[in-house]
Order: C-alpha cells, then sequence, then structure tokens
C-alpha cells in the first residue's frame, strides 16, 4: 500500500472521532493531513502547499516568498468557507444589522447600507483603504528584483541574515543601500566633518591610533593618517581569501557601514558597493589578525585595494594591480576623508562573515548527518526501538526530539517500510551499539549548538564594531569596545567542539559497516577480501580527519597574547576561530561521505531487499557519482563527488520533501508510526544471502 493509501486510510478511521472532537473542544481542530506544510506532490513544477487556517508555519510562508509552492485548499478548509458564507447571506437576505454587512465602516457602523449597495460598499472598502506607502525595503533579505541576472539584496545594517551573507558567497546578489541606510550615512558624515572643523579633539580623527592616541594630528595631514592607517596595517600573512570569501567580507563591511555609526562618506560606501556588484575584490591574506581591535589587518587588506594600491581579483581580470583592476571594471578608486581609513578596518567582519559560512556549513552537515546515520542503521539491521517518541518526551531537549523524529520518519515501518527491516523483525536483540541507539542525543545537542551559534553570528553581522562610534543624533562621538571579537570567536569555538561529535561518530559507525565481526557483512565491504582490500584505508582516512579534529577543536578564545605596546592587552583570537571551524566542518563532511559511501557498499550485500523509498532515493543519488564497489580501484575522485553532493546539501535536499510530510503526519496521528523493532544479530540473519563463504 502506497503512503497515500495509507495516509487516506487513517484520516478515513479517524473522522468519526476527529468529527466530536471539533464539536466537543471549542477552539481545538484536527488539521487536514499535512497542514498547510509543503507536500511532496508536485504542481507546474512546484511543491503543492495546502491550506486549512490552522497549521502555517514560518517556513511556508518564507516559500511562499520565494515561489517554490503552489497552493491549495483542504477540503475541511473549503466546507467552512461554505458553511460561513452560507450564514452570512442568510443575515444579509433578512436584513439584518451587522457591521460591514448592512452598515458602514469605523466611524460610518451607525450608517445603515440600503441593501441594493451592499455589493458597492465592499467594493469601495477596497478601493478607498489603498492608500499604503512603499517605505524602505525591510531589511537585507533578497526580493524578487532581479538585477543584471541576480537577486536584489538591499543592506539598511539592521537586518542581514546568515543567508543573506552565503548569497553573496555565492555570487547571487546584487546589493544596493537601503534609503534610510543612506541618510543615517548622511547624517553621521555631516556631524563627523563639523567636528573635524572645529579641530576638536577624537580618537582616531585627530589623533594617532592605539598607544599614538595621545598625539595630536595636524589638521593639514588628517587625510594623509587615514591612508597611512591602511598601508600601515596591511601585513597580512599567509594564503589569500578566496574571491567568494573577500566578497562575504565586502558584503558585511558593507552592511556595517550602513548603520551610520561610522562616520564614513556615502561616495565612498557607494564605491564599496560598485565594487561588490562588478565582482572587483581585494587580495586579503587570511591569517593575521587576533580579533582585537576588530580583524584590523585583513579588513585593511580589503580596503588597500579600494583605494588603488596591492591587487586585486576579478572574473574580467583575474589577479592584477589594483589600478588595473579598478580601471577594467569602470570602477575609481576611494579617496579618504577624516576617519575614513578607521571606518573600513575596524570591527569583527573577519571573524563573522567566515563564521556566517561556517554556520550555513553546519546547519547542512548535521541535517545530513541525521539522514546518513538512518541508513546505517539499517543497512546494520539495527533496531528504531532507541527512537520511540515516549523515550524523548521524557527528556525534553528541543534537539534531541527533533533528530528522533527525522530518524522515526526515515525508518518507519507502515508508510515507509524497509525490506531490509522486515528481514530481522523479530530477531530478539533489542539495542545497540551508542553510535546507533544514542544519535538523537548526540546529534541533538549538535543542532542546538549550531542554532545557538547562528543566533550570535546573525546578530554580529547587524552589529556597529567601529571605534569611535559617532551619534550624530545627540551628537557624540564615543570611544568603547564593540570591536572585541569575544563573542564570535566563543560561538564558533563552541560550533567547532559540537560539529566534530557528528564525524565522530560517523567514524565508528563506518568501523562498523567495514568490521565483519560487528556487522556479518563482508570485511571491509568487499566480496573477496585479500586480493581487494575494500574500503580498509576509507575508514583509515576518516579516522585520520577525526583525529585531526581533535587537535583543532582546540578552543582558540581560550589563548590571549597582549598586542599594541600592551593597549589591547585582551585579544579573542577569533579569526583563527573562524577559520578552525571551517576546517573542522570540512572534515566532518569528508567524513560523513565516506559513511555513506559504505553504506550504500553495504546495501550491495543486501539484495534483492531495499532499504525505505525515501533511503533508497539517497543511495540513487550516490550511485550517480560512484558506482559499487565489485573490485578495487581508485576511488578517491569518486569519493570527492560524494563529498560535493553532501557540500551541495543534496542529501538533505533528497529527503526533505518526505520528511516535512511525514512530521505533519506524526503531529495528526501521534501513534501511526509502528517502530521496527530488529537489531543487529550477526551470520544468523545473513545466511539467506551467502555472506559467510566471502566474510573474511
Amino acid at each position: 500500500m502506497g503512503v497515500d493509501a495509507v495516509v487516506e486510510e487513517k484520516m478515513r478511521q479517524t473522522t468519526i472521532s476527529t468529527d466530536r472532537r471539533i464539536s466537543d473542544s471549542e477552539g481545538s481542530f484536527l488539521s487536514d493531513y499535512g497542514g498547510s506544510r509543503t507536500t511532496n506532490r508536485i504542481i507546474e513544477g512546484k511543491r503543492l502547499l495546502m491550506l486549512d487556517g490552522y497549521s502555517m508555519t514560518v517556513q511556508d510562508l518564507n516559500d511562499c516568498h520565494d515561489g517554490v509552492c503552489h497552493i491549495e485548499l483542504a477540503e475541511s478548509a473549503r466546507q467552512r468557507i461554505i458553511k460561513a458564507r452560507k450564514f452570512l447571506e442568510k443575515c444579509a437576505e433578512e436584513h439584518k444589522i451587522v457591521y460591514g454587512i448592512t452598515t458602514g465602516f469605523g466611524t460610518f457602523s451607525n450608517v445603515i447600507i440600503n441593501p441594493s449597495e451592499i455589493r458597492q460598499l465592499q467594493l469601495n472598502l477596497i478601493r478607498s483603504h489603498a492608500t499604503g506607502f512603499l517605505s524602505d525595503y525591510g531589511g537585507s533579505r533578497t526580493t524578487n528584483r532581479i538585477i543584471e541576472g541576480k537577486r536584489l539584496l538591499m543592506l539598511d545594517g539592521y537586518s542581514m541574515t546568515v543567508q543573506d551573507l552565503n548569497d553573496c558567497h555565492d555570487g547571487v546578489c546584487h546589493i544596493e543601500l537601503a534609503e534610510s541606510a543612506r541618510q543615517r550615512i548622511i547624517k553621521a558624515r555631516k556631524f563627523l566633518e563639523k567636528c573635524a572643523e572645529e579641530h576638536k579633539i577624537v580618537y582616531g580623527i585627530t589623533t594617532g591610533f592605539g598607544t599614538f592616541s595621545n598625539v595630536i594630528i595636524n589638521p593639514s595631514e588628517i587625510r594623509q593618517l587615514q591612508l597611512n592607517l591602511i598601508r600601515s596595517h596591511a601585513t597580512g600573512y599567509g594564503q589569500p581569501l578566496s574571491p567568494e570569501k573577500a566578497r562575504m567580507l565586502l558584503a558585511l563591511r558593507i552592511n556595517v557601514l550602513a548603520k551610520g555609526h561610522s562616520g564614513i562618506s556615502l561616495e565612498n560606501v557607494e564605491k564599496l558597493v560598485a565594487a561588490f556588484n562588478a565582482f572587483a575584490v581585494s587580495y586579503v591574506p587570511e591569517q593575521g589578525t587576533v580579533g582585537c581591535s576588530g580583524d584590523l589587518c585583513p579588513l585593511a587588506h580589503l580596503a588597500l585595494g579600494l583605494v588603488g594600491e596591492g591587487k586585486m581579483w576579478s572574473p574580467k581580470t583575474g589577479w592584477m594591480d589594483a589600478e588595473t583592476v579598478l580601471k577594467e571594471n569602470g570602477l575609481t578608486k576611494m579617496e579618504l576623508g577624516p576617519k575614513e581609513g578607521l571606518a573600513l578596518i575596524n570591527g569583527t567582519q573577519m571573524v563573522s562573515s567566515l563564521g556566517a559560512l561556517a554556520v550555513q556549513r553546519a546547519e547542512n552537515i548535521a541535517r545530513q548527518a541525521d539522514v546518513i546515520s538512518a541508513l546505517t542503521l539499517d543497512v546494520l539491521k539495527g533496531t528504531t526501538q532507541a527512537y520511540d517518541a515516549k523515550i524523548h518526551r521524557v527528556r525534553p531537549h528541543k534537539g534531541q526530539n527533533d533528530v528522533a523524529r527525522r530518524l522515526r520518519s526515515l525508518l518507519h515501518s507502515d508508510l515507509n517500510p524497509s525490506e531490509i527491516a522486515e528481514s530481522h523483525r523479530n530477531c530478539g536483540k533489542v539495542q545497540d551499539a551508542y553510535t546507533l541507539r544514542c544519535v538523537p542525543q548526540v546529534h541533538g545537542i549538535v543542532h542546538e549548538t549550531i542554532e545557538f551559534c547562528k543566533g550570535i553570528i546573525t546578530r554580529e553581522l547587524n552589529s556597529a564594531t567601529d571605534n569611535p562610534l559617532i551619534f550624530p543624533d545627540q551628537e557624540q562621538i564615543l570611544s568603547g569596545g564593540n570591536f572585541h571579537g569575544e563573542y564570535p570567536a566563543k560561538a564558533l569555538d563552541f560550533l567547532a567542539i559540537a560539529v566534530h561529535e557528528l564525524a565522530q561518530m560517523s567514524e565508528r559507525r563506518l568501523e562498523r559497516l567495514v568490521n565483519h565481526e560487528l556487522s556479518g557483512l563482508p570485511t571491509f565491504l568487499t566480496k573477496f577480501g585479500g586480493l581487494n582490500s575494500g574500503f580498509m584505508t576509507v575508514q583509515l582516512c576518516a579516522a585520520s580527519l577525526v583525529s585531526e579534529n581533535k587537535v583543532l577543536c582546540h578552543p582558540s578564545s581560550a589563548d590571549s597574547i597582549p598586542t599594541s605596546c600592551n593597549q589591547e592587552d585582551h585579544v579573542s583570537m577569533g579569526g583563527y576561530a573562524a577559520r578552525k571551524a571551517l576546517k573542522v566542518i570540512e572534515h566532518v563532511e569528508a567524513v560523513l561521505a565516506m559513511e555513506l559511501i559504505a553504506a550504500c557498499q553495504g546495501m550491495e550485500f543486501l539484495k534483492p531487499l531495499k532499504s525505505t523509498n525515501t533511503l533508497q532515493k539517497v543511495y540513487d543519488l550516490v550511485r550517480t557519482v560512484f558506482k559499487p564497489l565489485e573490485e578495487d580501484r581508485f576511488m578517491q575522485p569518486e569519493i570527492e563527488s560524494v563529498i560535493n553532493l553532501v557540500r551541495q546539501n543534496k542529501i538533505w535536499t533528497t529527503v526533505e520533501p518526505f520528511l516535512e510530510r511525514m512530521a505533519d503526519l506524526e503531529d495528526d496521528f501521534p501513534d501511526v508510526l509502528r517502530q521496527n523493532m530488529a537489531s543487529p544479530t550477526g551470520h544468523a540473519n545473513h545466511d539467506h544471502i551467502g555472506f559467510d563463504r566471502f566474510a573474511h
């Protein structure tokens, strides 16, 4: 019986009790199956979204924003609409006095409307009330406007999201400044220039920097001061950021300047915007920041190219001297006035932009880790008993319960049965090893840690981290410490430690897959062991990456080293925290891809049995780039291809529509998912496939 048929039967069986619930409990309502969540039905190339008025989510509405949904009314909603309409028409026909039906609106509620004018009343209401005002686009979310083939991203300094900044990395956005941001920038600049003209002593405007803050600068040298700052601080080391990462850095700096507290001129911010849209970025070495006073060194390199010095990159030119790159892209270099050099380099944008990339990739890999672990459990003939909802309700951590629910959906026994699971349903063993049994508990805290870190990074993306800060409405310029990178540094250290656990679990599951004594599958997943080594060194490689991660998980922010003649006597080391987190995530992606390949290879030895339809789709996806291993061959390019599937989030997008649907079904029918109570039992369960003859 297919999913749709089973769902319809479950709904039919509950119709009477549902009607009773509706009549017996005011305000309670059992929504149609699926609520308003997107289903896996496709209409005109879009997923079907059923609306019932009771269960729309924020994600549903954002899907509507993104244009990926086709909507229909749930049947229950249609019936409620019809019933309400009939009653309303009855009232109108009886000329009952009802506000807004037979009366005017608001102040005119005491005016009784002639029956012949009731229809005109409603049309007039719409016409008269369509008097809205088009304000600035409210935030930095991508709009549906297309400019030069890219979506428009409006920056206002207050509402950039992690996804927005990752879109800048991926090159799918064209950015503009919101009008409100333009006005704030102009206001702050006017006040700063007034202070400079009055020769007020203000740090970084009429004084030197850091230890030299007690040195007063001659008014004729104020512009030179800013250019000197950029030149002297561009002392980074190491490989340059990729153009994509440098573009994220540039976009984030623009967003922070858009808050209007840095004092930069609108003209120079617009030059930054033009450089971003031309994909012209500076050469920014990835090492050299201690994360306090912000990321001075990398941001100085970012600014250096834009004042026409150093190297830049663009699609038209590749890496060339900055003047040439600017000229070839029709850009003009920045001319710096008071404080503008400081405005360009003081802030936490290096750690925050790399942190946004790390958070996005961590989210993707954590969800995919749940899916991959489910496939491994099925291949190892494990039990889903440990994922029973009752177990997780009594330990109500959100992440744990979300993961358990996801695993139940992927491995349930009624609506999407696994032939592998059915083959050992009554084997009698009740529990598995921890890397199978405790996936909700371990993966769950990883998901929650990612969400925690995402909140900190998102706030940092929209924070003024310059010094000093300008408050033109109060006519104040205040020195503070918002440049200190401890918030994102700590968050990214937490992120690395959490995400690393996904690989620790994954590598141990991979070991179970390749170990005949633990899986009953052929040793190293090869038919003719000895002549062939199969997946021997796949597990070895995974183990090496996990061990590297253990070193990389030492928190960068646990260290501090005084700089700048002890003026900056405590620093965050946030730059390395961000780079380290990305490296840990890169390793985790690779380890999980290796587990996935091994699980798919294990399925070859279980044929003709199949896993659930959903997990079979994951298997099919892997097989597009990695064919079954019949005998030893050079696998590394194919392994890289599967790693790329993971990095592109393809494992998750393959199963996501089904998981959304199953989540709704479990909401409506809490006991619908009959659990597979089987678990690995060794050789006995594999005899019918004949593994023993080549197990070793």
